[in-house]
């Protein structure tokens, strides 16, 4: 009988490690990078449970969750309720961040320059191709600008950086609208392609004259020349947390059926134009349920300590009332055991 007790007593420890050791493993947007580096990093600590993430960009996230080779996608570019639910997946927004034009330019440090949405859309379609441009120079009265070609620098790979920067030129630029138009890849008409906003920072402070546009903390961390500016209320403004937080601040994620929402052009005196949020996808009913309850246990983590981890990296942590109705999106779509 003690025998036998040992043999069950072996196996429950056996499940159990099994369980602990669950191998969760994600992919998809570089925007979230930073901080979900960060939280994993915090999270193997406390847990002794890994997180691997692959930051490959919100279009292969959504294709290898659809797929069913991840435990969970992020993605920059919200799913639309239909598409959510013809892959049986659940979406929730876990974080949320900003995005800046950034500029190489001798002289120029960040936040000195500044751009208007009409500016930086006739930059990006090629109609403004010289630093000198009267259109930028009218902005910059101070500043003293090269008569230098400008060297564009834009994503390469399916993006949600990507569809939250060229959302934002549409609702700015009718020309941008109807010539290019929003998406996770676009048709660029001038520039040179870059991986991950990794490679578009790496491209930006080797290229003499060149402009891009990375998520906040990419610029941050690397030192780039950010562009302050004018947004909806016709103020200039600085990417700042109090920015982010006041164009985020508009954000109804309680009204937002499977939380599609985007977050560019918000109104308000202070909000800074391009703030997005990050995204996680994942099946409500997973092949690897012990993965997907590990993975649930990490987010929870993420919402419930990683707060002031991913303020220190100038993102916006979701409110709680929203984490509250998202971890009830978890118990009501998540088959998770």
């Amino acid at each position: 009988m003690n025998f036998f007790k040992a043999i069950v007593a072996a196996g429950i420890i056996a499940a159990s490690t099994s369980a602990m050791a669950a191998d969760v493993t994600g992919a998809g947007s570089s925007f979230i990078y930073p901080v979900l580096s960060k939280w994993a990093d915090a999270y193997k600590t406390e847990a002794g449970s890994a997180v691997n993430y692959q930051s490959i960009g919100s279009g292969a996230g959504i294709k290898q969750i659809q797929a069913k080779t991840v435990t969970f996608g992020a993605t920059d570019a919200p799913l639309k309720p239909e598409q959510l639910e013809k892959d049986g997946l659940a979406q929730w927004p876990m974080i949320m961040g900003a995005i800046v034009p950034v500029v190489n330019l001798e002289g120029v440090t960040p936040g000195a320059m500044t751009l208007d949405g009409e500016t930086l859309a006739n930059i990006f379609l090629g109609k403004i191709s010289k630093w000198d441009d009267p259109a930028i120079k009218k902005l910059n009265p101070k500043l003293s600008l090269p008569s230098s070609a400008i060297t564009i620098v834009h994503r390469a790979d399916g993006s949600g950086t990507t569809f939250n920067f060229t959302d934002y030129l549409s609702k700015v630029s009718a020309d941008w609208k109807s010539k290019v138009g929003t998406g996770t890849a676009v048709e660029w008409p001038v520039g040179v392609g870059a991986k991950g906003n990794e490679g578009v920072s790496g491209n930006i402070s080797q290229a003499k004259g060149s402009i891009g546009y990375v998520e906040y903390a990419y610029a941050k961390q690397n030192k780039l020349a950010y562009t302050a500016l004018i947004n909806k209320a016709g103020k200039t403004v600085q990417p700042t947390s109090e920015a982010f937080q006041a164009a985020a601040s508009n954000a109804d994620w309680v009204h937002a059926p499977g939380y599609y929402l985007i977050l560019t052009d918000q109104p308000g005196e202070k909000s800074w134009p391009i703030v997005a949020s990050t995204f996680i996808l994942m099946h409500k009913v997973p092949a690897d349920k012990a993965a997907t309850a590990e993975a649930l246990k990490f987010f929870g983590f993420a919402f419930d300590k990683g707060g002031k981890m991913a303020e220190d990296l100038d993102y916006v942590p979701m409110p709680a009332n929203v984490i509250d109705l998202i971890r009830k999106t978890w118990s009501a779509d998540v088959k998770a055991m």
